[in-house]
C-alpha cells in the first residue's frame, strides 16, 4: 500500500472524526468537526479529478476495468448516501428529543465509520507511485 498526500490527509480525518464520534454529547465540538469532515470528503474527489491525469490512468492503462477502482466508487456512494441519512437524523435530533431519529443517528454513524475506513483502504491500494520504476525495483528486490 502507499501513502500519499490525500492519503495521508484522509487518515488523519478519520482519526479526528473518531475522537468527535468519541465525544459526541459535546456538540460544540462534534457537530463542526463531523461537518467538516463531511465537506473534506465531498470535496476530495474534485481535488483529486484536478490534480490526477485520469484519462491516462482509466483509458489507456484501462483500469477503468479493474475491480478495485468499481469497489471504491461503490464504497464512496454509500459513504455519501449515508452521511445524507446522517445529517438529516442529526437535524431532527436538534429540533428535539427524537428518540427514533437517534438510533438512526448512532446506526448511521457506526457505518460511516466503517465504511469511510474501508474507502481510506481502497483509496491506499489505489495509489498511483509518483516513481513507477522505483516501486517495482523495490518489489522485485533491487
Amino acid at each position: 500500500m502507499n501513502f500519499s498526500g490525500p492519503v495521508l490527509v484522509s487518515i488523519a480525518t478519520y482519526l479526528l472524526m473518531l475522537v468527535a464520534y468519541r465525544y459526541r454529547s459535546k456538540l460544540w465540538f462534534h457537530i463542526p468537526v463531523m461537518s467538516a469532515i463531511i465537506v473534506y470528503d465531498i470535496c476530495m474527489p474534485f481535488y483529486l479529478y484536478s490534480t490526477r491525469d485520469w484519462y491516462r490512468r482509466l483509458i489507456e492503462q484501462e483500469e477503468i476495468f479493474s475491480m478495485m477502482i468499481w469497489t471504491h466508487v461503490m464504497l464512496l456512494i454509500t459513504l455519501y448516501v449515508l452521511y445524507a441519512l446522517q445529517v438529516i437524523a442529526g437535524r431532527q435530533l436538534l429540533k428535539g428529543n427524537n428518540n427514533e431519529a437517534r438510533e438512526d443517528h448512532a446506526a448511521q454513524g457506526k457505518g460511516i465509520l466503517i465504511a469511510r475506513a474501508l474507502v481510506i483502504l481502497s483509496a491506499m491500494m489505489l495509489v498511483e507511485p509518483e516513481r513507477p520504476v522505483e516501486a517495482v525495483a523495490l518489489l522485485v528486490g533491487g
